[in-house]
């Protein structure tokens, strides 16, 4: 049995590190840390430090969770020592995880008592936790862990220092909080600041907490309150009183549409990145969305039926009933296998006895089509090697076919064909044919209008311009599509920006 000794570095520079701490570390020569960005990890010399690992996983979650296999792999080889800043109990995650995995695999833990950054903040704040009763929540996990909490709140643990996009559930209500940063360095600083200024006032990094005096208006209170006006709205207002399930059909599938151009607004941008109005549109769009789900809830909530609770509670456990990967002994280590994994789950869920079942017919074409695909895809129909070259010669064979059968059904037929086709393509090139065909539709409808307008700045109206002179003027509003010839005349095709003009 390996034998991994915890200890920690304090919250500060290698004066607040205990004496403890420092004879642990001079008794071990194998010797590891966390990250070597902590004021004090200068103690703790010839040590690995997981840095890289962080800046190569995809989450935080799976970063902590490859440390602690990593150190509970090398302590195969003997027994060695793993430094963490702060105290090695408070808001430390990688501790946490070798002490769950502990419970499985032959690895003994020692881990030792330090100072964490929590005496340096209640000095600095003149408060005693106890009387207050403050809650402490993980910044990056300030939404989900603060939802049932009701008094003072200290977030702390920005370890990726990626913003205070986790705590703008607030209520936006002007209140102020106390920001402390750097605690105990030569950098430390503590002030005041509105709760609506965080996001452009406070740089977060691994030394920052934010002390709310107050509830922070997470989401599960504003979901209450949302819930409660809807249930105002239908006792008072006589529109609200009036809808249905039926009739707010429409609603929602507006609602769903104007979503996605929010969404499609974005497109082209990393999720990463913060852009103000169109963030907003999406926001106010999601509101939207909101209302209408909450809005079935609450008719379904009148009839006895089921609440917004149980809406929630029940995807919940579906999600993590679909999720064994994380939540149980599951192994996925790729997106397929993770697909794999739920549609099979779903059909022990839903008793189904076909790969098609539960799909829905209402859907869009092309996402119907990308649908049935996939879930012939794997149930293992065709081999994923083979697959874009059949879509490819399925394109070629049917436009033949579509040239020989004309007008008729048999023309529809291999139309549908061909289209369907094209949607493998898409499928196996990982492109989402129908944002792929939004995006084509979009193009060209912009390149149409400016079309029109070039031609109304010269006088002209676009339905009498001659064909080459219509063709010039399609090629001056940009690069991006093809102009061919028939028996008829030009036609003017849909292209890429690597289409050669003309």
């Amino acid at each position: 049995m390996g034998r991994i000794t915890v200890v920690g570095l304090g919250p500060a520079g290698p004066e607040l590190v205990t004496a403890e701490t420092l004879a642990v570390i001079a008794a071990h020569d194998r010797r590891f840390v966390r990250t070597a960005r902590h004021p004090s990890a200068e103690v703790v010399s010839d040590a690995v430090a997981f840095d890289h690992v962080y800046e190569t996983e995809q989450s935080v979650l799976a970063a902590d969770e490859t440390i602690a296999n990593r150190l509970i792999e090398a302590s195969g080889d003997g027994d060695l020592l793993y430094a963490v800043p702060g105290s090695p109990l408070v808001l430390e995650p990688t501790v946490e995880r070798l002490r769950t995995a502990g419970d499985s695999k032959p690895v003994e833990l020692n881990i030792r008592p330090a100072l964490s950054f929590l005496e340096l903040a209640w000095v600095r704040l003149g408060i005693d936790p106890m009387e207050k009763c403050v809650g402490l929540i993980d910044g990056e996990r300030f939404a989900a862990e603060a939802a049932s909490r009701v008094g003072p709140l200290l977030v702390a643990n920005w370890r990726r220092g990626h913003g205070l996009a986790p705590v703008e559930s607030g209520p936006g209500d002007g209140r102020r909080v106390v920001v402390l940063q750097s605690l105990g360095l030569a950098a430390e600083a503590v002030f005041e600041v509105s709760w609506d200024d965080l996001k452009d006032s406070v740089d977060t990094d691994h030394l920052t907490s934010i002390y709310v005096p107050g509830q922070a208006g997470p989401a599960s209170a504003e979901l209450a309150r949302f819930d409660e006006l809807v249930r105002v709205l239908r006792q008072r207002c006589p529109w609200d009183r009036q809808q249905t399930h039926a009739s707010l059909r429409r609603h929602l599938l507006s609602e769903v549409h104007e979503t996605l151009e929010a969404l499609d607004a974005r497109a082209g941008h990393s999720d990463s990145e913060i852009m103000d109005e169109i963030d907003d549109l999406l926001e106010e769009e999601l509101g939207d969305l909101l209302f209408q789900i909450v809005f079935h809830a609450r008719l379904a909530t009148e009839r006895g039926a089921f609440t917004l609770a149980g809406v929630a509670r029940r995807v919940h456990d579906k999600l993590v009933a679909r999720h064994p990967h994380v939540f149980g002994d599951v192994e996925a280590t790729d997106t397929e296998s993770v697909l794999a994994n739920w549609e099979a789950i779903k059909r022990v869920e839903k008793n189904r006895s076909s790969a098609m079942d539960g799909l829905p017919g209402s859907l869009p074409a092309l996402l119907w089509a990308l649908g049935v695909q996939k879930r012939a895809a794997s149930a293992g129909l065709a081999p994923a090697a083979d697959e874009l070259e059949l879509a490819c010669t399925d394109i070629s064979d049917a436009l033949v076919r579509l040239r020989a059968a004309g007008n008729g059904s048999d023309g529809e037929a291999e139309l549908g064909a061909l289209l369907f086709s094209a949607v493998q393509v898409a499928r196996r090139l990982s492109h989402d044919p129908e944002a792929a065909l939004r995006a084509a539709v979009r193009s060209f409808e912009q390149r149409f209008r400016g079309m029109e307008d070039l031609a109304r700045a010269g006088g002209l109206d676009l339905a009498s311009v001659p064909d080459q002179q219509r063709v010039e003027l399609w090629r001056r509003c940009g690069p991006s599509a093809r102009v061919t010839r028939t028996g008829r005349g030009p036609v003017i095709l849909p292209g890429t920006l690597t289409d050669a003009r003309g």
